[in-house]
């Protein structure tokens, strides 16, 4: 299966974010710290060009701490970047937000030159609550679903310091095929566009192979490691009760379940990807990609092809001889 969820709000985003990005300084992008490299939008970087950019790993209390460590160092290697790590419940982000901006655009700040600063994310990420709690109040609407915020609005963090707040956004088309579950594992996808039970499998086979202890000790369970993902998700739903009639387990709300612990930090602190896992599956998505598009050309080529003929054919039909126009002249 796969995953895309592109709806058209996102489409008004983009062009916004496109619009709104000329006069920026600097481009904040919150990323889900559990899943750093696949809830980083691609299409951002096009969208905002050479601009320095902050990578701020939200929800870093949810993530492993050495996979945040090894993510942290990734992107702080990349030029005109840096990357912080934050818990969008923490008392005082804003501070590190405006210190972070003023050491990417030195040369902003004060009444004559405000810094300027664009915040994007995919949606769910905790953009709404992390600017509530910059900013002490109910500025951004919130909620566990993705989708919420709708509209721009700039917020004011000091008198010299502007803030966009741009609307959740994923992107067109998801190439990456375990990004995309691990987008629809984190609440980054609309409930519609995905299979539950699918991607609890999905997101159960990777817990299997890295922290298969935290989820043995939180649904009380026998070692897994050794059982299929299916088996695991029917041992989940028996040990909480997800029973229907004649014993057999409600998947369904098996899936739930554990998408729900999840999603929660219920299972514990867990991060679903390391820069080099990432990396191998954004080579061989692009791979898979280029072939595709590679495919695509041969087939209209062909198309295209055939309808040259079949004109050639038509032609003949009404008298004329095709090849008499490609036959030499005569010499004198």
């Amino acid at each position: 299966m796969a995953i895309q969820w592109f709806p058209g709000h996102m489409h008004l985003t983009q062009k916004a974010i496109a619009e709104r990005v000329k006069d920026i300084d600097v481009v904040i992008e919150l990323l889900d710290a559990r899943l750093p490299g696949s809830s980083a939008n691609p299409m951002l970087a096009e969208l905002t060009g050479r601009k320095p950019g902050l990578k701020v790993l939200n929800k870093q209390d949810l993530a492993d701490p050495a996979c945040t460590a090894l993510w942290l160092a990734h992107y702080n290697a990349q030029p005109d970047t840096r990357a912080i790590g934050l818990d969008a419940s923490q008392a005082t982000p804003a501070r590190q937000l405006i210190e972070a901006c003023h050491q990417l655009a030195p040369q902003r700040g004060g009444m004559a030159k405000p810094m300027r600063v664009l915040i994007c994310g995919i949606p769910n990420v905790g953009k709404s609550t992390l600017i509530n709690t910059m900013t002490g109040s109910r500025k951004a609407k919130t909620g566990d679903e993705a989708g919420i915020t709708r509209i721009e609005q700039r917020i004011v963090l000091a008198d010299d310091f502007y803030l966009w707040d741009t609307p959740g956004m994923l992107w067109p088309r998801i190439i990456v095929a375990q990004s995309g579950y691990k987008l629809a594992a984190s609440g980054a996808v609309g409930r519609n566009a995905f299979d539950e039970e699918e991607v609890a499998l999905e997101l159960i086979g990777y817990l299997q192979g890295h922290y298969a202890g935290l989820v043995e000790a939180r649904f009380k369970l026998d070692p897994i490691d050794a059982l299929r993902d299916e088996q695991v998700l029917e041992a989940i739903g028996r040990a909480r009760g997800g029973l229907l009639a004649k014993g057999r387990v409600n998947l369904q709300k098996a899936a739930e379940i554990v998408l729900h612990e999840f999603r929660s930090g219920g299972i514990g602190r867990i991060t679903l990807e390391t820069p080099e896992e990432f990396a191998g599956w954004l080579a061989a998505g692009q791979q898979a990609d280029a072939e595709r598009a590679a495919k695509k050309q041969a087939r209209a080529a062909r198309k295209k092809g055939s309808g040259r003929r079949s004109g050639q054919g038509e032609g003949a039909g009404e008298g004329e001889d095709p090849g008499a126009q490609d036959s030499p002249a005569e010499g004198p």
